[in-house]
C-alpha cells in the first residue's frame, strides 16, 4: 500500500499526539498544523505547518501535496458549560478546514464528530452535526467517526459509569441507546483513525461506537 500524505489539525492534542507516530511508523508522511510557538510539541518526524486552525488563509496554501486531511480540533473536556466555546472553536475550525480541504483538492477528509442523537450535551452535538453538514455541502469524500466519550490518559472518570451501561444494555428499551453512546478507548480511536486514512472512501462513511471498537474494520 502506498504511503498517504496526511495533513492534521489538532496535531498537538489528545488524539493527534498518538496518531502521528502510528502514521509515520506505517510509512505515511505527515504535515501537522501548530500555532506559532507550539511547534516543539509535535511528535518527531512530522513536518510542522505554522498557522491558525480558525483561519484557513494561514495554512491552506501549505496543505499540498497532501491527499488526506484529518481534523482533530476541538474544545478539550467538553461539557454543557462550554457551549459558546464549541461555536467559537469547534464550529469555526471545521468550517475553515472544509474550505481549506476543497481549495487543496483533498481526496479524503477524516472528521471526529460525536454519537447522536443523545439526551445530553445538546450544544456540542448540534455543533458537531453542523460540522458533518458542512463536509457534505463541500462535496468532500469523508469518513466521520462518531464516538461518545474516549477513555484515555486524563479522561478516565467515565469508567465509573460502566456498571450503569451494563445494566442499560440488559433492557430492550434502552439497549440501542446504551450501545450508541458507549465508551471507547483511545487506542481504539487511534486504530480507527489509522484505518480511515489507509482506507479512503467515496462519499460519506459513518463509523459508530461499534465500528470504532473494531478499529473501523467492517463486520
Amino acid at each position: 500500500m502506498p504511503g498517504r500524505q496526511v495533513f492534521i489539525t489538532g496535531a498537538t492534542g489528545y488524539m493527534g499526539r498518538g496518531l502521528i507516530p502510528l502514521l509515520l511508523a506505517r510509512g505515511h508522511s505527515v504535515r501537522a498544523l501548530a500555532r506559532a510557538g507550539s511547534e516543539h510539541k509535535l511528535p518527531g518526524g512530522s513536518q510542522a505547518v505554522t498557522g491558525d486552525a480558525l483561519n484557513q488563509t494561514t495554512f491552506s496554501a501549505q496543505i499540498a501535496p497532501c491527499d488526506t486531511f484529518v481534523h482533530l480540533i476541538g474544545v478539550p473536556h467538553p461539557s454543557p458549560a462550554k457551549a459558546e466555546q464549541f461555536k467559537r472553536v469547534d464550529l469555526v475550525s471545521i468550517r475553515e478546514a472544509a474550505a481549506a480541504a476543497v481549495r487543496a483538492q483533498i481526496r479524503h477528509f477524516v472528521y471526529v464528530s460525536v454519537a447522536q442523537p443523545a439526551p445530553l450535551m445538546e450544544a456540542y452535538i448540534r455543533v458537531r452535526a453542523e460540522g458533518e453538514v458542512l463536509i457534505q455541502k463541500a462535496g468532500l469524500n469523508a469518513t466521520i467517526l462518531r464516538p461518545w466519550y474516549v477513555l484515555g490518559p486524563g479522561h478516565w472518570w467515565p469508567r465509573l459509569l460502566l456498571p450503569g451501561y451494563w445494566a442499560l444494555e440488559t433492557f430492550p428499551s434502552t439497549r440501542e441507546t446504551a450501545r450508541r453512546l458507549g465508551l471507547v478507548k483511545l487506542d481504539q480511536m487511534l486504530r480507527t483513525l489509522l484505518y480511515a486514512v489507509e482506507h479512503p472512501c467515496f462519499g460519506i462513511r459513518l463509523l459508530t461506537v461499534a465500528d470504532i471498537r473494531r478499529g473501523g474494520i467492517p463486520d
